[in-house]
């Protein structure tokens, strides 16, 4: 049987995203993909939350038009502010974001109930993490820090250059020092999954990495099993992708948080204003 063979939409507002779907096609194999990135209006971010609901509905329309099965907030900025919004929007349709499946694994990961996020200065601010955390176990202490610097590293690729190095020390020594430093550390952007060789060496060996890409690509697979929707005949390598702006862009920086090359001719640009 080939179960249902519709496609997957993942949205972001840009390329970060482009690491939850890598861990998607690596988990879901035989499932196809559809990927935008609003590229014209990143970063979400610094914008109002009604503007990110907007967004996002729009974003999830030029989903709809591909008949996807399932939607994936690839965006911790989309996943804070709209995802009970397109949730009700879009029902039946399952919507998954990233921040609930990583607050979850952290909670699972951590020992001495001690948790670290770090995330764009956005997320951080609105805390999302931290209150997703809070509701999952009320006794766990939670650290914070925006480290905005490592989107730029990201997007440049440079995993492990001295300079973000010298970021990523900035940025954690703060947040492991004392007699009781947190167990744990939650990447809480979908850029960072990018520099964890430079965040481990930080950090060390001891501490658990939470990367939300893949603990939502492991709660994906298992909505996909418990409704049925999982398919036993696609490809991942069949992903389409849209970009609001710049397809050359997408495709040159994207390959950085793909792991693969994307052919620029593969990439379609839109206009979501239109929807």
């Amino acid at each position: 049987m080939q179960g249902d063979t519709r496609p997957i939409g993942v949205f972001d507002s840009g390329m970060g995203g482009l690491t939850v779907l890598r861990a998607l096609a690596a988990r879901l194999p035989h499932e196809r993909f559809v990927y935008l990135g609003d590229t014209a209006r990143l970063p979400y971010g610094t914008k109002s939350a009604d503007t990110v609901k907007a967004y996002a509905l729009q974003a999830t329309r030029l989903l709809l038009t591909e008949n996807v099965k399932l939607v994936v907030i690839a965006c911790n900025t989309a996943s804070a502010v709209a995802l009970k919004a397109l949730t009700e929007a879009l029902a039946p349709l399952p919507v998954i974001g990233v921040i609930e499946p990583g607050a979850r694994a952290s909670v699972a990961a951590t020992r001495n109930n001690a948790i670290a996020v770090i995330a764009t200065e956005g997320t951080v601010k609105g805390g999302a993490y931290a209150r997703a955390i809070a509701a999952l176990n009320g006794d766990i202490r939670i650290v914070q820090q925006p480290c905005q610097v490592f989107v730029a590293l990201a997007e440049e690729g440079w995993a492990d250059q001295p300079a973000t190095f010298a970021a990523a020390k900035h940025y954690l020594d703060p947040l492991f020092a004392g007699p009781s430093p947190p167990d744990t550390l939650v990447l809480g952007c979908t850029h960072f999954p990018v520099l964890a060789q430079s965040i481990r060496a930080i950090i060390g060996s001891g501490v658990a990495l939470v990367d939300s890409a893949e603990t939502t690509a492991a709660e994906v697979a298992e909505a996909l099993a418990g409704k049925g929707l999982a398919s036993n005949a696609g490809d991942a390598s069949s992903t389409r992708f849209f970009a609001t702006d710049s397809p050359e862009r997408f495709a040159r920086v994207g390959a950085i948080f793909l792991g693969r090359p994307i052919d620029v001719a593969t990439v379609e640009l839109v206009d979501l204003r239109a929807l």
